[in-house]
């Protein structure tokens, strides 16, 4: 419709413009155009309906918006009844997204949810191109990194750099932890992406398994160890099922053992629980302060009723209630909303695997990176026949396989199939890049080792620890 309010914001010479001041956008003046918009024509997709997907879903049907839809891959666990309220104890074992649809289509009168069951990476452009704007509520980087890209790589841009702001799909990401909570406002094209920020969400914490089988020194390792190393011995044809009591009351017993073995504290059932499920700390009130601004933020996006955030809204409780605002600025080397080709430094004696390993653990932070050049195919990881075609490049040299300052391109799952990235390599390092784990890495473990020798030497019952006994605890069937 020509009153989008989308499109007029896209248009206008500042996205946060005030109604005052060097950026004015005029006073609001409340139409029925504008409602007629938000109730009939305005879709908006919320993505997770877990703690904080709950809480949007509620703000999004009681502040008049009618056409609303939610996709979330996870079944209700008896866990999740203490914050996530649209939930009850008869619907554990249900999918989320369709409890949740229809506990506020029989509570909010005129509104329709539509439940979508499974992962956001499941869906097509087209199936997000029907959509005015997406909230998020996601618990993973992961998928809030695919969905991203995805808006972004919807956003089309002619030969001449102007963006069609019919094809811009906001997107406002909300995410707790905690007492802490953020929210943010991103217009793709226009603002910076959730990319741009990558650098503020650490990697997601794991452990070099030879620490948890030899120096363990937290209650995370002993847990990991039940987990990766004892369960296979004793269900080798079966893996551990995380909503599973049995199954995690049994890798809970296992690490026990082995943390009394090496006298660590504070493996806990809900520690296991944590560990195994990747469980973030969730607290209902967090929820909701984040939860109201994004729904307050999807709102004035739709009405143009007031200023947009600009871009980025932290929240603090741990000691009182603080919040912060600022804006997040684009970074020019972003892979997915920058149009600069990055340089990749690389020394040409490194191995292709080499490269692969840097894409992996450097800021791109790429899962399974798969490259090809303008007149080659260098490794692709699916699908399994072209794996093992160009698997042997793995232990090729650079020099073999490229020249200086060539371009690769770089498909990976956490972006949206739609998204390539293009990578210049330059041979200008001293030294090959690495293939295994870090030095650093390998130090940390050294140095830790005299410490861990020391608790092995004073434990009771060093057999323990590899032994085959249950101590009584009933095994999972």
């Amino acid at each position: 419709m020509d009153d989008d309010p989308l499109l007029r914001m896209v248009s206008r010479s500042s996205l946060f413009g005030n109604e005052t001041g060097s950026l004015p956008v005029g006073e609001f003046e409340p139409s029925s155009s504008i409602l007629e918009f938000l109730e009939k024509d305005c879709k908006i997709l919320v993505v997770g309906a877990g703690g904080l997907g709950c809480e949007i879903l509620k703000d999004l049907a009681l502040s008049g918006f009618r056409q609303i839809e939610v996709i979330d891959m996870d079944t209700i666990d008896v866990s999740n009844l203490n914050r996530q309220f649209l939930f009850r104890e008869a619907d554990v074992g249900q999918a989320k997204a369709i409890v949740a649809a229809r506990f506020v289509e029989e509570r909010v009168a005129g509104v329709k949810v539509k439940a979508h069951v499974g992962r956001v990476q499941d869906k097509t452009s087209e199936f997000y191109e029907e959509f005015n704007f997406v909230v998020s509520g996601l618990d993973n980087v992961e998928a809030r990194r695919w969905l991203n890209s995805t808006l972004v790589s919807l956003a089309e841009v002619d030969d001449e750099g102007n963006v069609d702001p019919g094809t811009v799909i906001p997107m406002i990401d909300g995410g707790t932890e905690g007492f802490k909570g953020q929210a943010r406002v991103i217009v793709p094209r226009f603002t910076s992406c959730f990319e741009c920020s990558l650098d503020a969400f650490p990697p997601q914490r794991t452990y070099p398994l030879c620490t948890i089988a030899e120096t363990p020194r937290l209650p995370e390792h002993c847990v990991s160890y039940a987990q990766i190393v004892e369960w296979p011995k004793f269900f080798p044809d079966r893996k551990y099922d995380t909503d599973s009591v049995d199954d995690v009351r049994w890798i809970f017993h296992k690490a026990k053992e082995r943390a009394d073995v090496y006298d660590i504290q504070g493996v806990t059932y809900m520690k296991t629980l944590g560990v195994v499920k990747n469980i973030i700390p969730a607290v209902a009130s967090t929820n909701a302060v984040v939860s109201a601004v994004c729904a307050n933020e999807a709102f004035k996006l739709a009405t143009l009723s007031a200023r947009t955030l600009d871009t980025y809204f932290m929240y603090m409780g741990n000691d009182g209630v603080y919040t912060h605002t600022f804006r997040y600025e684009k970074k020019e080397t972003c892979p997915v909303c920058s149009t600069r080709v990055r340089v990749v430094p690389a020394n040409p004696s490194s191995t292709l695997r080499g490269l692969v390993a840097h894409l992996q653990t450097s800021d791109l932070r790429l899962k399974s990176p798969s490259l090809t050049k303008a007149d080659a195919t260098l490794y692709m990881q699916k699908p399994p026949s072209l794996e093992e075609a160009t698997r042997p490049n793995l232990d090729k040299q650079l020099a073999e396989l490229l020249k200086d300052d060539d371009e690769l391109t770089v498909v990976d799952p956490v972006f949206s199939g739609d998204l390539a990235l293009t990578l210049q390599i330059s041979f200008s390092l001293d030294e090959p890049i690495v293939d295994g784990s870090s030095e650093d890495e390998k130090h940390q473990q050294d140095d830790d080792q005299d410490d861990v020798d020391k608790k092995k030497h004073n434990a009771n019952g060093g057999d323990k620890k590899t032994g085959n006994h249950t101590n009584g605890h009933r095994l999972p069937n």
